[in-house]
């Protein structure tokens, strides 16, 4: 019986587990996306005139 639980609760945890690795693989991956779009409005705002035009 006891074999029996034991072996249900590793099963349980493995597939939390399995969730938490593919879920930090997802994490990693938006990311990794944003990253080009974060440096280009750093490179956007470093470059632009703050400076108000006269009319």
């Amino acid at each position: 019986m006891r074999v029996a639980l034991v072996a249900a609760l590793a099963a349980s945890l493995s597939g939390c587990v399995v969730g938490t690795v593919v879920g930090t693989a997802v994490d990693v991956g938006v990311e990794v996306v944003k990253v080009p779009f974060k440096v280009g409005k750093g490179i956007y705002d470093v470059v632009k005139d703050d400076e108000p035009k006269d009319k």
